[in-house]
């Protein structure tokens, strides 16, 4: 790492730190362990179920399996790339917002890295993650996690605005996920930084650490804001190459179609991380694509998309990150 990418940022701690304390009561121990068993059991309740539906559409899904060529694989596979690879952008808008810069190659492997944490039941173990990845760069802990915390919170309102394109094909499927959408109008509100500085104090109050030194830029906001929306496009593109490969003609052209894949990710998208306890928001992404797709392909298709694009998003999620780790380790030799 190159002394521009350090930024010598001193912690925020608001008050002492806490006193050690001695092992746990078995009183105290007994709700966590409840907790954790109840996190595994609804992870594998949601992987049964999801195992269940694929061996009941068992010839659908091999027969849209062999009929997707693999240059659309390819394509499909780099429109994936190209959205994890602009996600570190919007973390490190995110920090530029509060005044911390960091380096792009930087910024990319405490992101990148990090962002593995949600394979984890319980996703908030990403944001821990970050955190420390963070620190070890030169960042306060509190400014990671709220470069973090305001990175999620862009995500969700920038996929739930693309996700607007889906609602008609949802409101005949499944009309229970349109709930999502009442988180748009508050995440459209508080991204105004008179409106968003004063509750991320309020949070890093409750985490014990100090107020932000000064009011969030605006610009830094709106270029995350951007990049966070080309993310949804990529994202969203990436399905439109799955469905062209496969889908028969019929009366919803190509145009129509992206704006549905553009629409039906960013809904899924939201949906996983609301589903912050399942790993990576499984069953709950593929519950959306299944259902959005329902309106131009069979069950059976849709289902199979599904699966390949979660296949997809993994490997190229621990590409980058391993890709981002040895970056890091090469420079540092250098």
């Amino acid at each position: 790492m190159t002394p521009a990418d350090r930024v010598p940022v001193t912690d925020d701690a608001g008050g002492p730190p806490a006193p050690p304390t001695g092992p746990a009561a078995p009183g105290r121990r007994l709700p966590g362990a409840l907790l954790t068993w109840g996190r595994r059991l609804l992870v594998a309740v949601v992987v049964a179920f999801a195992v269940v539906a694929v061996v009941r559409e068992r010839d659908a899904v091999s027969a849209t399996l062999r009929a997707l060529p693999w240059p659309y694989l390819v394509l499909a596979l780099g429109a994936v790339a190209g959205g994890v690879l602009l996600s570190p952008l919007v973390w490190r808008a995110a920090l530029d917002a509060m005044g911390v810069r960091l380096g792009a190659a930087t910024a990319a492997r405490i992101y990148l890295v990090g962002q593995l944490g949600k394979y984890v039941p319980g996703s908030v173990v990403a944001f821990v993650l970050q955190m420390e990845l963070a620190r070890a760069a030169g960042v306060s802990r509190a400014r990671g996690l709220t470069a973090s915390l305001l990175t999620a919170g862009v995500a969700v309102v920038t996929s739930l605005a693309a996700g607007l394109l889906a609602v008609p094909a949802l409101a005949g499927s499944r009309p229970g996920l349109l709930w999502l959408f009442a988180l748009l109008p508050v995440g459209l509100a508080l991204l105004h930084p008179a409106a968003l500085t004063p509750l991320l104090d309020r949070v890093l109050a409750l985490l014990r650490q100090g107020p932000l030194p000064r009011r969030l830029a605006g610009g830094a906001i709106t270029r995350a804001v951007g990049l966070s929306l080309l993310v949804a496009l990529c994202y969203g593109v990436h399905l439109f190459v799955l469905v062209d490969a496969v889908r028969e003609p019929g009366p919803v052209g190509r145009p129509l179609l992206l704006l549905l894949c553009i629409g039906t990710m960013g809904v899924a998208m939201t949906a996983g991380l609301v589903a912050f306890v399942l790993p990576s928001g499984i069953g709950a992404r593929e519950l959306v694509v299944v259902a959005a797709l329902a309106a131009v392909l069979p069950y059976g298709q849709a289902l199979a998309l599904a699966v390949v694009s979660r296949v997809l998003f993994t490997v190229v999620e621990l590409a980058s990150a391993g890709g981002a780790t040895l970056a890091a380790r090469r420079r540092a030799r250098g």
